[in-house]
C-alpha cells in the first residue's frame, strides 16, 4: 500500500526530530534528515498495522472484508 504523509522536520541540538500531523503519535529522530524520516516512516507503518488489527478484531463473523486502494 502506498501512501503520502506530511512529515514536520525540526533540528533539536545534534538531533533532527520529526512528526506526522495525520497520524497522531508517530514521530521519529535521527542523525541526520534521512535517518529521521526513516524512523518515522516505521513508526507511521506501525501504528497504521496496530489500528488495522483492532478494526478487523471487531469485525462480525458475517462479514466479507476486501481490499480498497487509494491513490
Amino acid at each position: 500500500m502506498h501512501n503520502e504523509f506530511t512529515a514536520i522536520v525540526e533540528k533539536d541540538g545534534d538531533l533532527f526530530i520529526a512528526y506526522c500531523a495525520e497520524v497522531p503519535g508517530a514521530n521519529g529522530q535521527g542523525k541526520t534528515k534521512e535517518e529521521c524520516l526513516a524512523n518515522l516512516s516505521e513508526a507511521i507503518s506501525l501504528i497504521l498495522e496496530d489500528r488495522r488489527q483492532d478494526a478487523l478484531r471487531g469485525i462480525p463473523d458475517d462479514a466479507t472484508p476486501e481490499v480498497v486502494s487509494v491513490e
